[in-house]
């Protein structure tokens, strides 16, 4: 579960997290993935993706308070604590791309360049003001005495000297030009935001392991989330993995994102880079999701899975309907409408493939305000999906075993799991138009039994033939979940 989303409120999270603990360990909630837990450039309003010092867990004086937005140190740890307590993993994120809010300005030789493509220099080398170096005064050295400089960065997107903002590649021993992508988006997208880090430097990459190494020390996390690696070298990561499960003698589940709707041969190609040492999030699938639910009963659900990470490589394929960057508002807008979100939560979690995450709001709700593409304010309510908890348990008891698929009909599939010796099976329909019935086998093992629809849109039972075949239905546009009726 992602427990946190842009626009959860400040002071609470880290309590949050440790009272709903056991409730999480309840629902079948095997492992949580935190905020960035460090201080961002904007202090206790940070959202943690503009990571100013990645040794400040909430306990020091810097970017204008001591806690984090989301709370202490202290709560931090106390919050991992109570998540393992309760035999669920925690899963913590690491922001690497850059660095923001640096606390001095150094001179530095840079070429600008082309903001839509960032291999054309629209300018000779000349000197600009950039805020590369980092200090950290009020840390003072604790944890770590490592001090960013310009030498540690590929590219900054402000020039002090000039007050002019755009693109700088930074000239310097490890380079003059950017670090190789397995893609050509915008010619080469290794610059994003802020300070880009350079990992060609090694006290760079020794930092970073060190820093990770550190934290597992504090809260003994189970698995990584890595954000942005597009615009991340995959060499640096197929090294950092290694040496971090190494060095802390533990398999560390990973995942990355790399946001690619439509472009399943991306996904793959970072695979193939980092030889398969982090899963990805499968950016396509939730685009497929984000179309369906905009296009009713026009879209062909038999083809909900069509490239995507999950049907190429399902071991390393995360799945999920939305998450921190797709919900209204942010910058990779692509929300799943709300009629269809319990469609989608079936096909990532009541299948055998793919690895579910379930997004905050879409379990307690949310509600908040900011600004749109228009310039003007927006209230948006995102309605918890009252399925969602039963799902969540359905997966827990009833998602075993043998899968077969009827995926006959544009507007209307369904699948079984069959079950196996310690758990019943279950049976799903769906449909994006009218209510339908689908004939599917269960298994002989459930001849004579009553199954009934667990989410409670069909209130009929229907009994298994001798044969091990039912007649499953659901109502139009929803999806039914079908169980043992005793």
């Amino acid at each position: 579960m992602q427990f946190f989303h842009w626009y959860t409120p400040e002071d609470m999270l880290w309590k949050e997290v440790k009272e709903k603990a056991e409730y999480l360990g309840y629902l079948g909630v095997t492992s949580v993935w935190l905020p960035p837990a460090s201080k961002g450039m904007l202090g206790g309003r940070s959202v943690g993706y503009d990571t100013y010092d990645l040794f400040d867990l909430g306990e020091f004086d810097q970017k204008g308070s001591v806690r984090t937005k989301y709370g202490t140190k202290d709560e931090f740890i106390e919050a991992t604590q109570a998540l393992h307590d309760r035999g669920v993993q925690v899963i913590v994120d690491f922001v690497f791309n850059h660095k923001a809010g640096g606390d001095e300005v150094e001179l530095v030789q840079a070429i600008r360049v082309n903001e839509e493509n960032r291999l054309e220099n629209n300018s000779q080398p000349f000197e600009i003001e950039a805020f590369t170096r980092f200090t950290f005064p009020g840390r003072n050295g604790i944890y770590s005495e490592f001090i960013w400089d310009k030498h540690c960065f590929t590219g900054v997107d402000y020039d002090h000297r000039t007050q002019e903002h755009g693109i700088f590649n930074l000239l310097s021993e490890y380079g003059n030009d950017w670090e190789h992508m397995i893609d050509d988006e915008k010619g080469n997208y290794d610059f994003l935001v802020f300070c880009d880090i350079e990992f060609r430097n090694p006290a760079v990459r020794d930092e970073l392991l060190n820093y990770a190494t550190w934290l597992h020390g504090l809260t003994y996390y189970d698995g990584i989330r890595l954000d942005a690696v597009k615009h991340i070298p995959p060499q640096y990561f197929k090294e950092f993995l290694y040496f971090l499960r190494e060095k802390i003698g533990k398999d560390i589940f990973a995942v990355g994102e790399y946001w690619a709707p439509g472009h399943l041969e991306l996904l793959t190609r970072y695979i193939e880079a980092t030889e398969g040492a982090m899963s990805l999030y499968d950016s396509v699938l939730q685009h497929n999701f984000h179309i369906a639910s905009n296009s009713g009963g026009d879209y062909d659900l038999r083809r909900i899975f069509d490239k995507t990470l999950v049907s190429h490589s399902p071991e390393l394929a995360v799945t999920l309907v939305d998450n921190h960057d797709t919900q209204p508002l942010q910058a990779l807008e692509a929300p799943v409408e709300f009629w269809f979100k319990p469609l989608a939560y079936a096909l990532i979690l009541l299948r055998k493939d793919g690895y579910p995450c379930v997004f905050y709001p879409d379990l307690f709700g949310a509600s908040y305000w900011d600004k749109g593409n228009d310039g003007q304010d927006h209230e948006i309510f995102i309605n918890r999906v009252a399925e969602l908890e039963n799902m969540l348990y359905a997966r827990k008891d009833f998602a075993f075993g043998t899968q077969r698929d009827y995926f006959h009909s544009a507007n209307a599939i369904g699948w079984i799991r069959e079950g196996d010796e310690e758990h019943s099976g279950c049976a799903v329909v769906m449909s994006n138009s009218d209510g339908v019935t689908i004939s599917m086998e269960i298994g002989s093992r459930y001849a004579g039994k009553k199954f009934r629809d667990m989410l409670g849109k069909v209130p009929d039972e229907v009994w298994v033939n001798e044969s091990g075949w039912a007649d499953f239905h659901c109502t139009p546009g929803s999806v039914s979940v079908w169980t043992e009726a005793d």
